[in-house]
């Protein structure tokens, strides 16, 4: 049976290490799960889809962010026996921030965490875009550069879509931080230099998340820095997964899972 939350273009059957990407909001396994094709052959690139499209649509979109983490969390599990990297855009940041947090607390914790286009969580997002007319959250979309203008304008494309961000806007614009101990594994924060949702500094504040290393990475571009040539930030993310697993190498054998 197909795993609901996870899509894996190109299953390795003994990765060195593991990268799973989670989407922005309103975004979609398919265009990350295709981000394989870039990267080396001992890495196995894993994508997640959130509830509520594609081959999900049939079901509602995630209401609550404790059970989006709770399912994606439990999906990862099984993973665990290999270096596990997580990488998240904007929204999807946060989901894999308190995915780390959920794994970490199940005795799973993951190599690296990879935050992309996206405050410190201890800087909240305001915003009430969740609760905007369909006009005003379309021309946003497209303000942001992630979604064409002219796809929208189909109403009913609108119908099928639009719910899905709408949720997932309301997850990230009303998430709060819990009061809880920063992580342990390294944190990457990856930025575009005109990106209007976070600047250097609001990204460099992740450091605060975490008692291992921090590293900032700056890209040309605003917030889909990478939409439109992904390949930089794809060797990004196969270095930090090849260097996770290097890490993992040198541990006592008897901390190694198997």
């Amino acid at each position: 049976m197909t795993d609901p939350w996870l899509r894996c273009r190109t299953p390795r059957r003994l990765p060195l290490a593991r990268l799973v990407c989670l989407p922005h909001a309103g975004g979609t396994a398919g265009p990350y799960a295709a981000w394989a094709t870039g990267m080396p052959e001992d890495v196995e690139l894993s994508a997640v889809q959130y509830p509520g499209r594609e081959d999900r649509l049939s079901e509602p979109p995630a209401d609550d962010l404790r059970a989006l983490v709770t399912g994606i969390s439990a999906a990862l599990l099984p993973l665990a026996g290999r270096p596990l990297v997580l990488f998240g855009h904007s929204f999807g940041a946060v989901v894999a921030f308190e995915t780390a947090r959920r794994l970490t607390a199940w005795g799973a914790a993951p190599d690296h965490l990879v935050v992309s286009g996206r405050r410190a969580p201890w800087l909240p997002v305001r915003g009430d875009l969740h609760t905007r007319p369909d006009e005003e959250l379309v021309a946003e979309l497209v303000r942001l550069g992630g979604t064409r203008g002219e796809v929208l304008e189909d109403p009913a494309v609108r119908s099928v879509y639009l719910p899905a961000v709408r949720a997932d806007f309301r997850l990230a614009e009303t998430y709060r931080r819990p009061a809880t101990p920063p992580l342990h594994c390294p944190v990457t924060a990856v930025l575009g230099d005109t990106d209007t949702e976070a600047d250097e500094a609001q990204a460099r504040a992740w450091s605060a998340h975490t008692t291992g290393p921090f590293a900032l990475h700056t890209f040309p571009g605003g917030h889909f820095y990478f939409a439109p040539r992904a390949e930089p930030l794809q060797r990004l993310l196969a270095d930090l997964t090849r260097a996770a697993a290097a890490s993992d190498a040198r541990r006592p054998e008897s901390e190694n899972l198997t």
